[in-house]
């Protein structure tokens, strides 16, 4: 197993698979890694479902005692909660590859930097993801049967349509999605605008788990004729998750704090919500990304605002795209190198079993902004 450290909304706590330390190399040189320490004591100590011991470090932020609770009485699901995560952070790094804001991450407890203090569009990704990174690998880890306290959705069973039926182990999505809101919502605080958009993210990006899952089904019958199949549900891959939440971020809502209507004489209100900035906008759905604040500029490094700039980033020079230098550099121009590359090439299999490659050098031409 890896150790990750946590991210849940603003709230971090390092995890440490004590027994996996040698054989994942999670150390790094100092003995430590992302806040990790290998010293157990017994307000630190979590025992998981195989005994393995795993380790919160006291000189972080710890998780909440709801959310302790909740590892505790789901045995399993702390590692499922880890990978999930782990996922959520490639998935973003891969999604804004090629944009100003890149997804960086830090070894500190704040994994994604003060991006998550703000109400911009990256903070509502971020928020996103994160929630359905561990819906995804709860609901997915029940169907393995790696979390005591679920299992694989069997509610479908019986006759699907004419010539198939309800069978095999569906991923339930139900439970993954029930324990990320518990789990994931449990680190919000307040009645703000802030505390309504993360919310309203975390959700969004559960909605898009579920509202994903897809229909499998294997054929039986004499010789393949597929008389008869069995059919479930599977879990989307995750990139498709990734996908989606990226369109609903270049599509986010600019949203802002309102009241539905209240009653002076009686001193009450109705629950506040969210409504678009601009009026004539239709309201954002439960799977629309919202924002309440313009972006940082992403082009220069800012520590106030936790921004790294763009200098230094390698730039497609013939694209006309965000990955352009034109546009990734902001107009301060690019320093352009060449390096020489050796790379196998021209392999051949011979029998048996043996591969010989012949060594290639070409010359690539990198663009960096300055």
């Amino acid at each position: 197993m890896r150790s990750l450290a946590l991210l849940l909304g603003v709230k971090a706590a390092c995890i440490l698979l004590v027994s996996s330390l040698s054989r994942t190399g999670a150390v790094n040189n100092s003995g430590r890694w992302w806040g990790i320490v290998n010293v157990a004591s017994s307000s630190n100590l979590l025992t998981n479902s195989k005994s393995v011991q795993l380790v919160l470090d006291p000189s972080l932020a710890l998780l909440s005692r709801r959310q302790r609770r909740l590892i505790r009485q789901n045995p399993g699901i702390l590692h499922a909660i880890a990978a999930g995560l782990h996922s959520a952070i490639k998935e973003c790094k891969w999604q804004f590859r090629n944009r100003r804001w890149n997804c960086p991450t830090t070894h500190s407890p704040a994994i994604f930097g003060k991006i998550v203090n703000r109400g911009c569009r990256e903070t509502a990704f971020v928020f996103a993801i994160t929630s359905a990174g561990v819906t995804h690998a709860v609901a997915r880890s029940c169907s393995e049967g790696a979390i005591e306290s679920c299992t694989c959705d069997y509610r479908r069973r019986g006759p699907g349509g004419p010539d198939w039926h309800w069978g095999g182990c569906s991923d339930n999505v139900d439970f993954g999605r029930m324990f990320s809101r518990e789990f994931v919502d449990s680190s919000e605080r307040g009645r703000d605008l802030r505390y309504l958009t993360n919310l309203h993210n975390n959700e969004a990006g559960r909605m898009t788990v579920s509202s994903e899952m897809r229909q499998e089904c294997k054929c039986h019958g004499m010789s393949g004729s597929c008389t008869v199949r069995t059919c479930w549900m599977r879990l989307p891959s995750f990139r498709t998750v990734g996908d989606f939440l990226k369109e609903r971020f270049d599509g986010a809502s600019r949203v802002v704090y309102a009241n539905k209507g209240s009653n002076r004489a009686s001193h009450r209100a109705e629950p506040r919500h969210l409504e678009p900035e601009n009026p004539a906008h239709k309201p954002p759905s439960s799977m629309d990304l919202v924002y309440f604040e313009k972006s940082p500029n992403f082009c220069s490094y800012n520590g106030k605002t936790g921004t790294l700039g763009t200098s230094g980033r390698t730039c497609n020079n013939s694209s006309p795209g965000l990955d352009g230098c034109e546009l990734l550099c902001c107009g301060r121009g690019i320093k352009t190198q060449t390096e020489s590359v050796t790379e196998r090439c021209h392999c051949t299999f011979h029998w048996c079993c043996h591969v010989s490659c012949l060594n290639c050098t070409s010359t690539r031409t990198l663009h960096q902004c300055l």
